[in-house]
């Protein structure tokens, strides 16, 4: 396994950063992929438009871990904006690339993360779609593996 990833997917996986649930969170996501198993839900404490914590669950391959975690880490302590603009592409050149057939993983990581804006939107009374755009929860134009960067 460690041959087809990089150093920080294996150090992701082996001691994923930010996992956990928050029972006090104000925006939870969560998206999988029935075709490969991978389900991840993605939990936000904002304060003053800034993501002060964010926790992760995934069930899903050593992958699709690593993406969840490195997507936490790259919105943590942004704002609202900023982490809007996350990128399945950011999060695959954050973790020193993925293999083509894991690329979905990080797909399904952007998702989580804007899975969880959209609830957080919505709790505030705010239609998420329009700011958000629409989140394939399901991953359904997923087959497993062949997602594009």
């Amino acid at each position: 396994m460690a041959s087809m990833y990089s150093a920080k997917v294996m150090e992701h996986f082996a001691n994923p950063h930010n996992v956990g649930e928050m029972p006090d969170a104000d925006g939870i996501g969560e998206v999988g992929n029935p075709k490969c198993g991978d389900i991840m839900r993605m939990y936000l404490k904002i304060r003053n438009n800034v993501i002060e914590d964010v926790k992760f669950l995934t069930f899903g391959c050593g992958a699709a871990i690593a993406t969840s975690s490195m997507a936490t880490d790259l919105i943590k302590g942004k704002t609202v904006e900023e982490a809007l603009k996350l990128t399945n592409k950011a999060v695959v050149e954050a973790l020193d690339g993925l293999p083509p057939v894991k690329v979905h993983c990080s797909v399904l990581a952007e998702q989580a993360v804007k899975a969880a804006l959209a609830d957080y939107y919505r709790r505030q009374g705010v239609d998420p779609e329009p700011i958000v755009g629409k989140i394939e929860e399901d991953c359904d134009h997923c087959d497993g593996g062949s997602c594009e960067l």
